[in-house]
Order: structure tokens, then sequence, then C-alpha cells
């Protein structure tokens, strides 16, 4: 390798090295057991700095036609688990628009649309998330 490859990956590597996102199959519970789902409170225009403030884990098999007061209309990036998927609705209880994400990372939640004219983020009143 030449001096100015190393150049080139470099920027890469310091991409990689302060993303915030955790990666779908290492989203664990403090005891180490799988998640279903990671929601957090914030994202950014930057993708390295997406999935900050405060989340809520999504436990396999949680039903929340009703989310925790605290967490109503909040969500604004997330992480689904690797073989899981977390159905989520704009209303309660799990009413108004549905949609559906697969395992992976959902950096911006502004990116996603529901309906014609609005997107997702703070948009997340219900959930259900299930794992093979």
């Amino acid at each position: 390798m030449q001096p100015g490859q190393v150049i080139c990956f470099l920027p890469l590597l310091l991409a990689a090295a302060v993303a915030q996102c955790p990666e779908p199959n290492e989203i664990k519970d403090a005891e180490g057991n799988k998640v279903c789902a990671r929601m957090f409170e914030d994202s950014s225009v930057y993708y390295d700095q997406c999935c900050g403030g405060e989340y809520l884990d999504a436990r396999i098999g949680d039903d929340m036609p009703y989310i925790p007061l605290k967490w109503n209309n909040r969500i604004s990036s997330l992480v689904v688990a690797t073989r899981c998927e977390l159905t989520v609705w704009s209303k309660k209880p799990k009413a108004g628009n549905m949609r559906k994400f697969s395992a992976g990372i959902t950096h911006r939640l502004k990116d996603v649309k529901k309906g014609l004219f609005g997107n997702w983020d703070n948009s997340i009143s219900s959930y259900y998330c299930k794992c093979n």
C-alpha cells in the first residue's frame, strides 16, 4: 500500500470510529441479553452522529399499544436486531399509520416517509417487536 492510499482510507476509519449507532447484531441489555430493537431520541444530518441521547429498548415479543408516555412521539432513529422486525404505529393503541422495520439501522426517521406528506421522525406511539 502506498502512502497516498493510507490517507484516502483515514477518513473512513475515523467516521467508523465515531459512529454512535450500534450494529444490529450487537444490541444487548445490561445483562447481555439480546434486544429486539433499540429506539433513540436523537438523530442528526450526519449519520455518524445519529442514535444519540436516551434510548428505549424493545424486548423480544414486546407488544406496546401504549408506548411509555416519556417516549410518545419522541423517537428519531432506531436499530432493529438481526432476525427481528419492529412494527410501529403513529397513534395509540396501534392505530394510524403503520410501518415495519426489518433488521438494520435507520439513522434518521425523518428520511422515512409516512403517508403523502409526513415522515416517521417523532411519530411513534405504539410498537410490536418480534424475532425469529
